[in-house]
């Protein structure tokens, strides 16, 4: 089922995530909705967050990438509880981003080049790996979600208030998307 994407200033993207258990009901369902929701709104990767669910779960397929970036030929990954470790002395570097939960804004973030993963898959097998380059960045971005963190908080101050009206209009549900969307609504009491 295509579940709407949560759109940025809604409650459920900065809400503290749980851990997945083994037992969490559902959650066969909830990853092939989540992949479902990615592919119908043309991204790749997706946290929990972005369709609603405060879990520590996420999916991501770069392989659609794989014509310019021949390392990402079939990577297709679910990271359940995923544990990232960042050596702060590796470089980083600054490329642009964009998000499903903040349409129409893409704008350079500085991240680690290379990263260690820790994470179990959907059969409860746990992997360790190094990634590095647009992998590691897609996996920082999309782990990012899991703790209250959006792309646009990376960006400096100056970019920040130069898109502020756009994050404005996304915070009032004023976007056009290809997918569906959910914007934060205040119900008054």
């Amino acid at each position: 089922m295509i579940l709407p994407i949560y759109l940025y200033g809604h409650p459920v993207l900065r809400t503290p995530t749980q851990l997945v258990t083994p037992d969490y009901p559902g959650l066969a369902e909830l990853i092939a909705n989540m992949k479902e929701t990615m592919y119908a709104s043309d991204g790749i990767g997706i946290a929990a967050p972005q369709v609603g669910v405060s879990l520590r779960l996420v999916y991501i397929d770069v392989d659609v990438l794989s014509e310019d970036l021949p390392e990402l030929k079939d990577v297709r990954m679910v990271l359940i509880n995923p544990e990232i470790t960042i050596d702060e002395s590796v470089p980083t570097t600054s490329r642009e981003e964009g998000c499903l939960s903040v349409p129409g804004i893409h704008e350079s973030v500085a991240r680690h080049e290379k990263i260690h993963l820790k994470w179990t898959d959907e059969n409860w097998q746990t992997h360790e790996q190094d990634f590095e380059g647009y992998l590691a960045r897609v996996i920082q971005h999309e782990c990012d979600h899991l703790f209250q963190t959006v792309f646009v908080d990376r960006i400096s101050p100056i970019r920040k208030q130069l898109v502020r009206a756009k994050l404005n209009n996304i915070v009032k549900g004023n976007v056009n998307c290809s997918y569906r969307t959910r914007a934060y609504t205040k119900t008054k009491r």
